[in-house]
């Protein structure tokens, strides 16, 4: 129809003439309510927001003479990190003479690597940067899918065995206590 008459059409609904399409032949508009149009766009992307998942680099700092217990103090802070959905920088800081030996810090990265790897994915493999040697991990991705089971309330039952004490283990692989 020609702009004129939807430009009468759209007054006498008192609402908008909003062109949808300005390039094609012939140009497509839409009477509508603009303002209503906004604000859902707008509520709309607040909801999205709201459901973001914001992801935080948390760092870890080693030093080449790193003891084993402090080694497996900040190996489970990594997996604390990593179970919380944050991603990890793992640093190794050379000081001084301490740089002649970079083979050291990247066998503690590489140690690192090995013990998480379960629950994470090497996003950068050690790197030298300076005086720094570091290595990006991050959380592995849960499958959308598939839902970890859990048990239900009051036990399940099978045919003619008795219900397991343990929940989530089939009665197959429940030791029973000897009599």
């Amino acid at each position: 129809m020609p702009p004129y008459e939807a430009i009468r059409k759209a007054r006498e609904k008192n609402l908008d003439l909003v062109e949808i399409s300005p390039t094609a032949q012939p140009p497509v508009c839409r009477i509508m309510d603009y303002g209503k149009y906004l604000y859902q766009q707008e509520k709309k992307e607040r909801e999205a927001k709201k459901h973001q998942k914001t992801i935080t680099v948390k760092e870890v700092k080693f030093r080449i003479n790193v003891d084993d217990h402090d080694y497996e103090t900040k190996k489970n802070h990594v997996l604390r990190f990593l179970g919380e959905g944050d991603k990890v920088k793992a640093t190794i800081f050379f000081r001084g003479r301490e740089m002649t030996r970079t083979g050291l810090g990247r066998q503690i990265l590489e140690r690192l690597i090995k013990d998480v790897e379960l629950q994470s994915i090497v996003e950068f493999r050690p790197r030298q940067e300076g005086n720094t040697l570091h290595a990006i991990l991050a959380p592995k991705k849960v499958e959308t899918g598939q839902k970890p089971k859990q048990a239900q309330p009051g036990g399940s039952r099978s045919s003619g065995s008795s219900s397991s004490s343990e929940p989530g283990l089939p009665p197959a692989q429940v030791a029973k206590p000897a009599l």
